[in-house]
């Protein structure tokens, strides 16, 4: 990939030329130079250079003077930070507030990929091997990654055009980042963070320091789903300005402008959306160096600035100002408003309280939600419960009904049995068969009804039951009573007070007749005497008082029955809550009981499996005790095999016994003679000294008339006398032709090729010639 500082000459589309020589020549010409002395001084010329270059333009002379002071600070930054970049770690332990103070001044553009890295400790990340393997899997944010890239800086070369590389870049930084953290994935306003990583660095480059950024700068907990430290951030500048700028507050909260209309942005993209990418840039530097304590110093100075203007705005006015009037305000530099910034006064023991003051606010909030939720499942059980009893009235009601039809229906089953039975004690044979017919009918129709009487009452009796189980769940009987009871004398007072209003009612329109009554019989009697008409008048005002009185006691009795009705309902509610209260007791009772019982289950899980463990030992070695056996069976049976065969070589050797004894032929005995002979000649000498020391031991006579010395020997594939059985038999041991004790198998016979033609035949004419001596 490019060199950090290729790579922003390829973004921001410079060359190195002649007149600045490239970075690693820098760096070395740079280290060949003084030490502390060159950056104190260096210092001193940035800011007499600084202070140049606001009294400059007076003259053709002074602007001169101007640029080639200009030119000798940019020599000057470079060397300085040159140096700083070699003497990374001594200028950040001994001189981390002359650090602060160049940070604040702004970072040279070829420096800036390494400050920034060296700044977040993101140089040398294990995390930068694994990017390559990241790229190669999928994340499930690819599609909302994708959409929002062609919205990130849209009017930049890099980003500009479709499928460029800045835009492949930029997905893939995303992508490998949603992949590392799950939790947070991608959030929208990430991404123009990165894309200003990629102006100055290579893929893996802005990658680690993204990763850093997110860790130890707070913007993992911003980007969060919940984003909880984001309403942090909004509480804590809301307070800010209600101590700094508190006319300015009035207004906004008069306005219900509220804080995360035109500040959240700030925090979650750095000002990058909302000011000029040079302005961003330097407020970027700084945020690298000392956090989002930056934020809220321009947050602070913008409004501020805009106090004046913002006062006599409404929200919509105060928007477009926010998003149109104070970008074009900084096009002039950032100088001025980081000057500003660093004039407001920042507490952070004061911004650590408000913290813990927001955090107890929530947690209040978090508390009341819990509650409110707690009271609408407690609403609902109520609800449900009242719906539970009124279907259990209503099947009640349906099951008294199907009680009466059963009954009806068994009281006419009845009837048609006695009436059938009546007819059965007056047959007579006068009847015809249609009348029998008839009976018949009836008979299986009264039938039919008694089975779907049964079958109403057995539905009936299912309803019950299930009515019944429903019933458990319901409250206690003593609170329905009460309840019943609460509702009943509600009602008594109720209809007591619709009573006496009814009779009011009726009095004031007696009284109203009495008064149409009354002037019907004064209207003629105008002519008459002074004397009448102020009798008249009189009773006119008496009756005028009356209705008056009349309507004030239907007016009482009226706010009577409202303030009944008042009580009644409070005395429903104080019910309620103390319904609910007693709930609340049997709910924390129960919950204790089930804490309980999950302890136990608990400790019973411990000791299932500590049981099963053992159980699975015990099963090994049950497993390797059948393995054992079966091995001691296998060469049991093997064994048995070989006894087998020494039998069935036993049973042919008695054949042959059995047909020497009964054989009286001395021809035979010659032939067998001469084989023996020819046998001696081709075994050897050394198994005819064996068959000579089986000729002087005596008593082992007897132990070759048995069938059982003889054995097959696999090697030269002929039997051969047991030499087991012979030492055994024998008075002394038999002895090998070179005295070393007792007679082997490997002294009998050797395992020579040339003696493997060797039978069975063979073997038995051994025996034969023994035989024939004794």
């Amino acid at each position: 990939g490019l060199s950090p500082a290729l790579w922003g000459d390829a973004i921001e589309g410079d060359v190195p030329s002649p007149a600045r020589p490239a970075l690693p020549g820098r760096c070395s010409q740079i280290s060949r130079a003084g030490s502390s002395e060159l950056l104190e001084t260096d210092c001193k010329s940035l800011r007499s250079v600084n202070g140049s270059r606001r009294n400059s333009g007076s003259s053709l002379v002074s602007s001169s003077s101007a640029s080639s002071n200009l030119s000798h600070l940019e020599e000057d930054s470079w060397i300085l930070w040159g140096r700083i970049v070699n003497e990374w770690e001594e200028v950040r332990k001994k001189k981390d507030k002359l650090l602060k103070d160049l940070v604040r001044k702004g970072i040279p553009h070829h420096f800036r990929a390494i400050v920034w890295q060296l700044l977040c400790n993101a140089q040398n990340m294990p995390i930068k091997d694994q990017y390559s393997e990241l790229l190669k899997m999928t994340s499930p944010c690819e599609k909302l990654i994708r959409r929002d890239i062609a919205r990130t800086y849209p009017e930049h070369e890099f980003f500009k055009e479709k499928d460029s590389l800045g835009q492949e870049v930029l997905f893939n930084v995303m992508k490998a980042y949603s992949l590392v953290d799950r939790e947070v994935g991608y959030c929208q306003g990430s991404a123009f963070i990165v894309g200003l990583l990629l102006m100055q660095m290579p893929e893996e480059e802005a990658f680690c320091v993204f990763v850093k950024l997110m860790q130890d700068y707070r913007l993992r907990e911003l980007f969060k789903p919940s984003m909880a430290e984001l309403g942090l951030c909004m509480y804590q500048f809301e307070c800010m300005i209600q101590e700094h700028l508190p006319e300015l507050h009035m207004h906004f909260q008069a306005q219900s402008f509220h804080t995360s209309m035109y500040a959240s942005s700030w925090f979650l993209t750095i000002f990058l959306t909302s000011f000029p990418l040079p302005v961003a840039t330097r407020i970027f530097d700084i945020f690298m160096c000392e956090g989002l304590e930056i934020v809220f110093r321009v947050g602070l100075a913008i409004l501020q600035m805009n106090q004046a203007e913002l006062v006599q705005l409404d929200m919509e006015g105060m928007l477009q100002h926010f998003q149109k009037v104070i970008p074009h305000q900084l096009d002039s530099g950032p100088d001025k408003v980081i000057q500003a910034a660093y004039q407001v006064k920042y507490n952070a023991k004061k911004m650590k309280k408000l913290e813990k003051e927001y955090t107890t606010i929530k947690t209040k909030e978090m508390e009341e939600q819990v509650e409110i939720k707690v009271g609408m499942l407690d609403l609902h059980g109520q609800v449900t419960r009242a719906q539970e009893a009124e279907e259990n009235y209503l099947v009640k009601r349906e099951l008294a009904t199907v009680k009466q039809q059963l009954e009806e229906a068994s009281a006419q089953l009845e009837q048609a049995h006695g009436t059938g039975r009546q007819l059965q004690q007056k047959s007579r044979p006068r009847y015809s068969e249609e009348s029998v017919l008839q009976l018949e009918r009836e008979l299986v129709q009264a039938r039919l009804k008694e089975a779907e009487s049964q079958c109403a009452l057995k539905e009936m009796q299912d309803k019950i039951l299930e009515v019944e189980k429903r019933n458990t769940a319901l409250p206690e009987e003593n609170n329905v009573v009460r309840l019943q009871e609460e509702l009943i004398g509600v009602k008594l007072r109720e209809a007591e007070a619709l009573t006496s209003l009814k009779e009011l009612r009726h009095q004031v329109r007696g009284l109203e007749e009495h008064w149409q009554v009354h002037l019907v019989r004064t209207a003629g009697r105008w002519k008459d005497s002074a004397r009448k008409n102020t009798v008249s008048e009189l009773q006119d005002e008496l009756m005028s008082v009356r209705l008056r009185e009349a309507e004030a006691q239907a007016e009482l009795r009226e706010t009577r029955h409202r303030l009944l009705e008042l009580e009644t309902q409070n005395q429903i509610h104080s019910n309620q809550l103390r319904r609910a209260e007693q709930e609340a007791r049997n709910l924390q009772d129960r919950l204790q009981a089930l804490a309980g019982q999950n302890k136990e289950l608990c400790s019973e899980l411990q000791e299932t499996r500590r049981k099963q463990a053992e159980i699975e030992c015990k099963n090994k070695e049950e497993v390797m005790a059948v393995r054992l056996r079966e091995a001691d069976n296998i060469a049991a049976m093997a064994e048995l095999q070989q006894q087998i065969s020494e039998l069935e070589i036993q049973k042919e050797e008695g054949k042959v016994q059995g047909q020497l004894n009964h054989t009286d032929s001395t021809q035979y005995i010659r032939d067998l003679k001469d084989q023996i002979a020819e046998l001696k000649h081709e075994v050897g000498p050394q198994a005819f000294w064996v068959m000579k020391a089986l000729d002087e031991q005596g008593p082992c006579e007897g132990a070759l008339r048995h069938c059982h010395h003889l054995v097959f020997d696999p090697l030269t594939l002929c039997k051969r006398p047991n030499t087991r059985v012979l030492n055994r038999s024998c008075s002394k041991p038999i002895e090998d032709g070179e005295g070393r004790g007792r007679l082997s198998d490997r002294t009998l016979v050797r395992p020579e090729p040339k003696y493997r033609f060797l039978k069975a035949r063979t073997c038995d004419m051994l025996c034969v010639r023994h035989l024939y001596i004794l």
